[in-house]
Protein backbone atom coordinates (compact mmCIF):
# COMPACT_ATOMS: atom_id res chain seq x y z
CA UNK A 1 0.00 0.00 0.00
CA UNK A 2 1.00 3.66 -0.19
CA UNK A 3 1.59 5.57 3.03
CA UNK A 4 1.11 9.27 3.73
CA UNK A 5 4.44 10.03 2.11
CA UNK A 6 3.14 9.00 -1.30
CA UNK A 7 5.98 6.53 -1.66
CA UNK A 8 5.78 2.78 -1.50
CA UNK A 9 5.10 1.61 2.05
CA UNK A 10 7.83 -0.50 3.53
CA UNK A 11 5.45 -3.47 3.92
CA UNK A 12 5.20 -3.74 0.16
CA UNK A 13 8.94 -3.92 -0.37
CA UNK A 14 9.91 -5.60 2.88
CA UNK A 15 12.34 -8.43 2.25
CA UNK A 16 13.22 -10.19 5.47
CA UNK A 17 16.54 -11.97 5.65
CA UNK A 18 16.59 -15.79 5.36
CA UNK A 19 15.02 -17.38 8.42
CA UNK A 20 17.22 -20.48 8.40
CA UNK A 21 20.04 -18.93 10.43
CA UNK A 22 22.29 -21.98 10.38
CA UNK A 23 25.31 -19.72 11.04
CA UNK A 24 26.93 -20.72 7.76
CA UNK A 25 26.96 -18.76 4.54
CA UNK A 26 25.65 -20.53 1.48
CA UNK A 27 28.66 -19.16 -0.37
CA UNK A 28 32.12 -18.16 0.81
CA UNK A 29 31.64 -15.19 3.13
CA UNK A 30 33.37 -11.83 2.93
CA UNK A 31 34.04 -12.11 6.66
CA UNK A 32 33.67 -14.67 9.42
CA UNK A 33 33.63 -11.94 12.07
CA UNK A 34 33.69 -8.16 12.31
CA UNK A 35 37.48 -8.07 12.69
CA UNK A 36 37.80 -9.38 9.12
CA UNK A 37 35.76 -6.47 7.79
CA UNK A 38 37.71 -3.97 9.87
CA UNK A 39 41.03 -5.33 8.60
CA UNK A 40 39.77 -5.23 5.00
CA UNK A 41 38.66 -1.61 5.45
CA UNK A 42 42.07 -0.71 6.86
CA UNK A 43 43.76 -2.29 3.83
CA UNK A 44 41.61 -0.42 1.32
CA UNK A 45 41.49 3.06 2.85
CA UNK A 46 44.25 5.63 3.18
CA UNK A 47 45.23 5.98 6.81
CA UNK A 48 43.64 9.41 7.19
CA UNK A 49 40.26 8.17 5.96
CA UNK A 50 40.37 5.05 8.14
CA UNK A 51 41.29 7.13 11.20
CA UNK A 52 38.43 9.51 10.38
CA UNK A 53 35.86 6.73 10.81
CA UNK A 54 37.72 4.91 13.58
CA UNK A 55 38.72 7.77 15.84
CA UNK A 56 37.09 9.87 18.52
CA UNK A 57 37.69 13.20 20.21
CA UNK A 58 40.71 14.20 22.30
CA UNK A 59 42.25 11.16 24.04
CA UNK A 60 39.35 8.89 22.98
CA UNK A 61 38.48 7.89 26.56
CA UNK A 62 34.74 7.89 25.86
CA UNK A 63 35.25 6.04 22.58
CA UNK A 64 36.96 3.19 24.43
CA UNK A 65 34.53 3.30 27.35
CA UNK A 66 31.54 2.88 25.03
CA UNK A 67 32.58 -0.63 24.07
CA UNK A 68 34.07 -1.45 27.48
CA UNK A 69 30.85 -0.65 29.35
CA UNK A 70 28.78 -2.71 26.94
CA UNK A 71 31.27 -5.56 27.31
CA UNK A 72 30.98 -5.33 31.09
CA UNK A 73 27.27 -6.12 30.95
CA UNK A 74 26.54 -9.83 31.33
CA UNK A 75 23.75 -11.84 29.74
CA UNK A 76 21.74 -14.29 31.82
CA UNK A 77 22.40 -17.69 30.24
CA UNK A 78 19.46 -20.11 30.38
CA UNK A 79 20.18 -23.70 29.35
CA UNK A 80 16.84 -25.25 30.30
CA UNK A 81 14.67 -22.48 28.86
CA UNK A 82 14.54 -23.60 25.26
CA UNK A 83 13.89 -21.16 22.42
CA UNK A 84 13.83 -23.46 19.35
CA UNK A 85 12.34 -20.77 17.10
CA UNK A 86 13.43 -17.19 17.48
CA UNK A 87 11.91 -14.00 16.11
CA UNK A 88 14.03 -10.91 15.46
CA UNK A 89 11.41 -8.94 13.54
CA UNK A 90 10.19 -5.71 15.10
CA UNK A 91 9.43 -2.09 14.22
CA UNK A 92 11.69 0.95 14.54
CA UNK A 93 10.07 4.39 14.29
CA UNK A 94 7.09 2.80 12.60
CA UNK A 95 9.11 0.90 10.00
CA UNK A 96 9.26 -2.86 9.99
CA UNK A 97 12.72 -4.24 10.64
CA UNK A 98 14.08 -7.76 10.22
CA UNK A 99 16.06 -7.19 13.42
CA UNK A 100 16.11 -4.36 15.98
CA UNK A 101 18.84 -2.45 14.15
CA UNK A 102 18.94 0.61 11.89
CA UNK A 103 21.97 1.95 10.05
CA UNK A 104 23.18 5.12 11.75
CA UNK A 105 23.62 8.38 9.82
CA UNK A 106 27.26 8.65 8.77
CA UNK A 107 28.54 11.80 7.10
CA UNK A 108 30.84 11.75 4.07
CA UNK A 109 30.09 8.08 3.37
CA UNK A 110 30.92 8.61 -0.29
CA UNK A 111 34.50 9.47 0.69
CA UNK A 112 34.74 6.02 2.26
CA UNK A 113 33.32 4.23 -0.80
CA UNK A 114 32.08 5.76 -4.08
CA UNK A 115 28.39 6.68 -3.74
CA UNK A 116 28.50 4.98 -0.37
CA UNK A 117 25.10 6.20 0.83
CA UNK A 118 23.32 4.46 -2.03
CA UNK A 119 25.26 1.23 -1.47
CA UNK A 120 24.39 1.30 2.24
CA UNK A 121 20.74 2.18 1.65
CA UNK A 122 20.32 -0.65 -0.87
CA UNK A 123 21.93 -3.17 1.47
CA UNK A 124 19.75 -2.02 4.36
CA UNK A 125 16.55 -2.27 2.36
CA UNK A 126 17.41 -5.70 0.95
CA UNK A 127 18.16 -6.94 4.47
CA UNK A 128 15.02 -5.35 5.86
CA UNK A 129 16.43 -2.77 8.26
CA UNK A 130 15.92 1.03 8.21
CA UNK A 131 18.58 3.36 6.82
CA UNK A 132 19.42 6.88 8.07
CA UNK A 133 20.84 9.46 5.66
CA UNK A 134 23.08 12.22 7.02
CA UNK A 135 22.73 15.89 6.11
CA UNK A 136 26.48 15.69 5.35
CA UNK A 137 26.07 12.90 2.81
CA UNK A 138 27.78 12.83 -0.58
CA UNK A 139 24.64 11.52 -2.30
CA UNK A 140 21.66 13.84 -2.05
CA UNK A 141 18.28 13.11 -0.48
CA UNK A 142 16.81 12.92 -3.96
CA UNK A 143 19.45 10.52 -5.28
CA UNK A 144 18.94 8.09 -2.40
CA UNK A 145 15.15 8.33 -2.74
CA UNK A 146 15.46 7.44 -6.43
CA UNK A 147 17.68 4.45 -5.63
CA UNK A 148 15.53 2.79 -2.95
CA UNK A 149 11.71 2.59 -2.99
CA UNK A 150 11.24 2.28 0.77
CA UNK A 151 11.23 5.35 3.05
CA UNK A 152 14.38 6.16 4.99
CA UNK A 153 15.22 8.43 7.92
CA UNK A 154 16.89 11.81 7.44
CA UNK A 155 19.39 13.08 10.00
CA UNK A 156 19.20 16.86 10.26
CA UNK A 157 21.92 19.37 11.16
CA UNK A 158 20.70 22.92 11.58
CA UNK A 159 22.30 25.93 9.91
CA UNK A 160 22.21 29.63 10.76
CA UNK A 161 19.91 30.46 7.84
CA UNK A 162 16.33 29.33 8.52
CA UNK A 163 15.69 29.30 4.77
CA UNK A 164 18.35 26.61 4.35
CA UNK A 165 16.81 24.59 7.17
CA UNK A 166 13.32 24.94 5.71
CA UNK A 167 14.56 23.84 2.29
CA UNK A 168 16.21 20.72 3.75
CA UNK A 169 13.04 19.77 5.61
CA UNK A 170 10.93 20.31 2.52
CA UNK A 171 13.24 18.14 0.41
CA UNK A 172 13.20 15.38 3.02
CA UNK A 173 9.41 15.48 3.19
CA UNK A 174 9.04 15.44 -0.59
CA UNK A 175 11.45 12.50 -0.80
CA UNK A 176 9.20 10.54 1.55
CA UNK A 177 11.52 10.38 4.56
CA UNK A 178 9.47 8.80 7.34
CA UNK A 179 11.35 10.30 10.29
CA UNK A 180 13.57 13.30 10.95
CA UNK A 181 16.51 12.71 13.30
CA UNK A 182 17.73 16.03 14.74
CA UNK A 183 21.26 15.80 16.13
CA UNK A 184 21.64 17.99 19.23
CA UNK A 185 25.07 17.05 20.66
CA UNK A 186 27.26 19.01 18.23
CA UNK A 187 27.19 22.53 19.64
CA UNK A 188 30.93 22.72 18.91
CA UNK A 189 33.41 20.62 16.96
CA UNK A 190 35.90 19.26 19.49
CA UNK A 191 39.50 18.46 18.70
CA UNK A 192 39.98 15.09 17.09
CA UNK A 193 43.66 14.33 17.39
CA UNK A 194 43.81 11.71 14.68
CA UNK A 195 42.22 14.05 12.15
CA UNK A 196 44.64 16.84 13.04
CA UNK A 197 47.61 14.51 12.68
CA UNK A 198 46.32 13.36 9.28
CA UNK A 199 45.40 16.80 7.97
CA UNK A 200 41.69 15.88 7.91
CA UNK A 201 40.54 19.40 8.64
CA UNK A 202 38.51 22.15 6.95
CA UNK A 203 40.24 23.17 4.81
CA UNK A 204 42.29 20.04 4.20
CA UNK A 205 45.98 20.26 5.03
CA UNK A 206 47.70 18.06 2.49
CA UNK A 207 51.18 17.00 3.62
CA UNK A 208 53.72 14.87 1.73
CA UNK A 209 53.04 11.84 3.93
CA UNK A 210 49.30 12.17 3.22
CA UNK A 211 49.99 12.08 -0.50
CA UNK A 212 52.15 8.98 -0.15
CA UNK A 213 49.49 7.20 1.90
CA UNK A 214 46.87 8.00 -0.72
CA UNK A 215 49.07 6.76 -3.56
CA UNK A 216 49.50 3.49 -1.67
CA UNK A 217 45.72 2.92 -1.96
CA UNK A 218 45.14 3.01 -5.75
CA UNK A 219 41.66 1.43 -5.62
CA UNK A 220 40.42 4.09 -3.24
CA UNK A 221 42.12 6.85 -5.25
CA UNK A 222 40.55 5.64 -8.49
CA UNK A 223 37.10 5.75 -6.94
CA UNK A 224 37.70 9.25 -5.63
CA UNK A 225 38.90 10.56 -8.99
CA UNK A 226 36.02 8.89 -10.81
CA UNK A 227 33.24 10.29 -8.60
CA UNK A 228 34.70 13.46 -7.00
CA UNK A 229 32.32 13.45 -3.99
CA UNK A 230 30.93 16.60 -2.41
CA UNK A 231 28.31 17.39 0.22
CA UNK A 232 25.45 16.92 -2.20
CA UNK A 233 22.65 18.09 0.10
CA UNK A 234 24.37 21.43 0.64
CA UNK A 235 26.02 22.17 -2.71
CA UNK A 236 22.92 23.98 -3.99
CA UNK A 237 23.33 26.60 -1.23
CA UNK A 238 26.98 27.40 -2.04
CA UNK A 239 27.48 30.11 -4.68
CA UNK A 240 30.13 29.16 -7.20
CA UNK A 241 31.27 25.96 -5.56
CA UNK A 242 30.38 22.30 -5.82
CA UNK A 243 33.69 20.65 -4.87
CA UNK A 244 34.04 19.06 -1.43
CA UNK A 245 36.51 21.60 -0.08
CA UNK A 246 34.39 24.64 -0.97
CA UNK A 247 31.12 23.16 0.25
CA UNK A 248 32.72 21.87 3.46
CA UNK A 249 34.09 25.33 4.21
CA UNK A 250 30.62 26.83 3.64
CA UNK A 251 29.09 24.24 5.97
CA UNK A 252 31.70 24.97 8.64
CA UNK A 253 31.02 28.71 8.51
CA UNK A 254 27.23 28.45 8.34
CA UNK A 255 26.66 25.61 10.80
CA UNK A 256 24.38 26.75 13.59
CA UNK A 257 25.98 24.95 16.50
CA UNK A 258 23.88 24.60 19.65
CA UNK A 259 20.27 23.50 19.20
CA UNK A 260 17.95 25.10 21.76
CA UNK A 261 14.33 24.90 22.81
CA UNK A 262 13.20 27.44 20.19
CA UNK A 263 14.97 25.49 17.47
CA UNK A 264 13.24 22.22 18.36
CA UNK A 265 9.90 24.02 18.57
CA UNK A 266 10.49 25.37 15.06
CA UNK A 267 11.41 21.92 13.74
CA UNK A 268 8.32 20.38 15.33
CA UNK A 269 6.09 23.00 13.69
CA UNK A 270 7.69 22.44 10.30
CA UNK A 271 8.06 18.64 10.26
CA UNK A 272 4.78 16.67 10.01
CA UNK A 273 6.10 13.15 10.58
CA UNK A 274 8.05 11.36 13.31
CA UNK A 275 10.57 13.57 15.09
CA UNK A 276 13.64 11.96 16.67
CA UNK A 277 16.12 13.79 18.91
CA UNK A 278 19.59 12.24 18.73
CA UNK A 279 22.41 12.84 21.19
CA UNK A 280 20.69 12.73 24.60
CA UNK A 281 22.63 11.52 27.66
CA UNK A 282 20.71 13.21 30.46
CA UNK A 283 17.25 12.45 31.85
CA UNK A 284 16.26 16.12 32.07
CA UNK A 285 17.17 16.65 28.40
CA UNK A 286 15.14 13.54 27.53
CA UNK A 287 12.03 14.78 29.34
CA UNK A 288 12.41 18.24 27.75
CA UNK A 289 12.76 16.77 24.25
CA UNK A 290 9.52 14.82 24.73
CA UNK A 291 7.78 17.93 26.05
CA UNK A 292 8.87 19.73 22.86
CA UNK A 293 7.27 17.05 20.70
CA UNK A 294 9.87 14.34 20.14
CA UNK A 295 8.40 10.96 19.23
CA UNK A 296 11.68 9.15 19.90
CA UNK A 297 15.07 9.72 21.48
CA UNK A 298 18.44 8.32 20.49
CA UNK A 299 20.57 7.96 23.60
CA UNK A 300 24.04 8.65 22.23
CA UNK A 301 27.40 10.31 22.82
CA UNK A 302 28.08 10.53 19.07
CA UNK A 303 30.25 7.43 19.09
CA UNK A 304 32.78 9.06 21.40
CA UNK A 305 33.41 11.84 18.88
CA UNK A 306 32.16 14.83 20.90
CA UNK A 307 32.68 15.34 24.65
CA UNK A 308 35.54 13.14 25.78
CA UNK A 309 34.85 12.08 29.34
CA UNK A 310 31.09 12.09 28.80
CA UNK A 311 28.97 9.29 30.14
CA UNK A 312 28.66 6.18 27.99
CA UNK A 313 25.33 5.25 26.50
CA UNK A 314 25.32 1.95 28.40
CA UNK A 315 25.61 3.80 31.73
CA UNK A 316 23.24 6.64 30.82
CA UNK A 317 20.48 4.52 29.33
CA UNK A 318 18.81 3.01 32.43
CA UNK A 319 18.13 6.39 34.09
CA UNK A 320 16.78 7.83 30.84
CA UNK A 321 14.57 4.78 30.41
CA UNK A 322 13.16 5.28 33.91
CA UNK A 323 12.53 8.98 33.22
CA UNK A 324 10.89 8.49 29.83
CA UNK A 325 8.89 5.32 30.39
CA UNK A 326 6.47 4.75 27.52
CA UNK A 327 6.30 8.42 26.51
CA UNK A 328 8.75 7.99 23.62
CA UNK A 329 10.59 5.30 21.71
CA UNK A 330 14.16 4.91 22.94
CA UNK A 331 17.01 3.89 20.64
CA UNK A 332 20.60 3.14 21.64
CA UNK A 333 23.66 4.47 19.80
CA UNK A 334 27.43 4.38 20.42
CA UNK A 335 29.50 1.28 21.03
CA UNK A 336 27.39 -1.46 19.43
CA UNK A 337 29.68 -3.89 17.65
CA UNK A 338 27.83 -7.22 17.56
CA UNK A 339 24.51 -8.99 17.82
CA UNK A 340 25.31 -9.80 21.44
CA UNK A 341 25.60 -6.06 22.06
CA UNK A 342 22.20 -5.65 20.40
CA UNK A 343 20.72 -8.22 22.80
CA UNK A 344 22.24 -6.38 25.78
CA UNK A 345 20.83 -3.08 24.52
CA UNK A 346 17.37 -4.61 24.26
CA UNK A 347 17.77 -5.95 27.78
CA UNK A 348 18.43 -2.40 28.99
CA UNK A 349 15.06 -1.39 27.57
CA UNK A 350 15.88 -0.01 24.11
CA UNK A 351 13.49 -0.54 21.22
CA UNK A 352 16.47 -0.97 18.93
CA UNK A 353 19.90 0.42 18.17
CA UNK A 354 21.80 2.35 15.54
CA UNK A 355 24.72 0.52 13.95
CA UNK A 356 27.60 2.75 12.84
CA UNK A 357 31.22 1.65 12.54
CA UNK A 358 30.48 -2.07 11.85
CA UNK A 359 28.54 -1.33 8.68
CA UNK A 360 31.07 1.32 7.64
CA UNK A 361 33.87 -1.27 7.83
CA UNK A 362 31.94 -3.49 5.45
CA UNK A 363 31.10 -0.59 3.16
CA UNK A 364 34.71 0.60 3.00
CA UNK A 365 35.95 -2.85 2.07
CA UNK A 366 33.28 -4.22 -0.26
CA UNK A 367 30.51 -1.68 -0.87
CA UNK A 368 26.95 -2.94 -0.70
CA UNK A 369 28.04 -6.57 -0.27
CA UNK A 370 30.17 -5.57 2.73
CA UNK A 371 27.25 -3.83 4.43
CA UNK A 372 25.18 -6.97 3.90
CA UNK A 373 27.99 -9.07 5.41
CA UNK A 374 28.10 -6.83 8.49
CA UNK A 375 24.33 -7.05 8.95
CA UNK A 376 24.35 -10.81 8.58
CA UNK A 377 27.09 -11.16 11.18
CA UNK A 378 25.04 -9.07 13.61
CA UNK A 379 21.91 -11.12 12.90
CA UNK A 380 23.75 -14.39 13.44
CA UNK A 381 25.27 -13.20 16.72
CA UNK A 382 21.87 -12.00 17.89
CA UNK A 383 20.25 -15.32 17.01
CA UNK A 384 22.90 -17.30 18.88
CA UNK A 385 22.60 -15.01 21.88
CA UNK A 386 18.83 -15.45 21.91
CA UNK A 387 19.20 -19.23 21.77
CA UNK A 388 21.59 -19.27 24.73
CA UNK A 389 19.47 -16.94 26.88
CA UNK A 390 16.11 -18.56 26.16
CA UNK A 391 14.76 -15.54 24.27
CA UNK A 392 12.28 -16.45 21.55
CA UNK A 393 11.15 -12.94 20.59
CA UNK A 394 13.00 -9.60 20.67
CA UNK A 395 9.69 -7.94 21.46
CA UNK A 396 9.12 -10.02 24.60
CA UNK A 397 12.28 -10.27 26.69
CA UNK A 398 12.47 -12.13 29.98
CA UNK A 399 13.19 -10.11 33.14
CA UNK A 400 16.78 -10.04 34.29
CA UNK A 401 18.24 -10.70 30.84
CA UNK A 402 21.09 -8.27 31.48
CA UNK A 403 23.18 -8.55 34.64
CA UNK A 404 24.97 -5.38 35.68
CA UNK A 405 28.62 -5.82 36.75
CA UNK A 406 27.91 -4.96 40.39
CA UNK A 407 25.34 -7.74 40.49
CA UNK A 408 27.32 -10.40 38.63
Amino acid sequence: MDDITGRQDIDASFKPRPSDLDHEFKIAPLAWHLGNLKDAARRRLPRGIFDFIEGGSYDEDTLRANTADLSALRLRQRVLASAPSRNQHTTILGQRASMPVALAPIGLTGVIYPRGEIHAAKAAQAFGVPYSLSTLSTCSIEEVAAAVPAPFFFQFYMFKDRAVNAALLQRAEQAGCSALMVTVDTAVHPRRNRDLDNGMTVPLKIRPRNIMRILMRPRWLAGWLRHRPTLANLAMFVPGGTDLGTVSLWAERNYKGAVGVADLEWVRRNWPRKLVVKGILDSEDARLAIKLGADAIVVSNHGGRQLDGANTTARAFPAIGDAVGDDAELLFDSGVRSGLDVLKVLGLGAKGCLLGRPFVYGLAAYGEAGVTAALRLVAQDLDQGMALTGVDDVNNLPPGLVIEPTRA
